[in-house]
């Protein structure tokens, strides 16, 4: 995919980026808002893009960049500098979740995610009756040609929207009549240890990196963005973005090992 460059745009007059964000924060002046929104749609470009190659064909790139641009617009508003971010590492969260929230509204899922469903059932009962067993991840992903990446995000998908009605009778594992509604798990509710482990392991992970190789494990491995844009993003060349993320991984092998290594000498002593 062809990297979106940066718009050149012409900001006003003897003023330069920080002088006019500057300027924006004494007035809010509209005007100096709209020039902060031309200057920085490159990002909702960028996360139209990202999003949209995991999303059906049906979905229309122009109507994610316009719901980012809606995001961005909003950042631009409630950006305050001394958070000690950059903005546009801020903006991409309230971007990614402007087009999120669209794609919730959106009524062609549950059509969508209802084929995927079967298409993926019927390649795991045709490989049953094959086998003689229940097919691997592996062997449905070869079925239905697709990579495990691609195959990993079609069955995240299907597993998306089920159309069934919550009041429908259902039997339970202990052959009670119950509905939908009595035992479906609210997955908004989050494991307070899942949770927790995950907080240690994104503190264990960046403990000793500098700001910036922080950013770059945050972005590439929680916001799935690529080298090219977290580069534009952090104002660094692919190129060193991607020597950057080689030097952590090294890194972080090395004090895994290490920290291996010292546990099994406890539990041998």
């Amino acid at each position: 995919m062809t990297a979106i460059a940066r718009p050149q745009v012409v900001l006003m007059p003897g003023l330069k980026t920080d002088e006019l964000w500057t300027r924006y924060r004494k007035t809010r002046d509209p005007k100096i808002h709209n020039q902060l929104l031309v200057a920085y749609l490159y990002l909702t470009q960028q996360a139209a893009a990202r999003i949209h190659r995991k999303l059906p064909r049906e979905v229309d790139v122009d109507d994610l960049s316009q719901q980012a641009t809606f995001g961005l617009s909003n950042a631009i508003s409630s950006f305050i500098p001394e958070m000690g971010v950059k903005f546009a590492t801020f903006a991409m969260h309230r971007i990614n979740g402007a087009i999120y929230d669209y794609l919730r509204s959106l009524n062609w899922a549950p059509r969508l995610t209802d084929e995927r469903f079967k298409a993926v059932e019927a390649a795991r009962t045709e490989l049953r009756q094959e086998l003689g067993r229940e097919a691997t991840d592996e062997e449905l992903a070869k079925r239905l040609k697709l990579s495990r990446v691609m195959f990993n995000r079609v069955r995240k998908d299907a597993q998306l929207v089920r159309m069934t009605s919550l009041n429908a009778p259902v039997r339970n594992e202990a052959e009670r009549e119950a509905t939908p509604g009595d035992i479906i798990v609210d997955e908004r509710q989050k494991n307070p240890m899942n949770l927790a482990q995950q907080r240690d392991l994104k503190a264990l992970m960046t403990k000793g990196l500098t700001r910036s190789e922080r950013l770059i494990i945050i972005l590439y491995y929680y916001e799935e963005m690529t080298m090219k844009e977290i580069g534009q993003t952090l104002e660094l060349s692919e190129s060193r973005v991607s020597q950057m993320h080689s030097s952590i991984l090294q890194r972080l092998k090395a004090r895994f090992q290490h920290r291996a290594k010292a546990l099994e000498e406890e539990l041998v002593a």
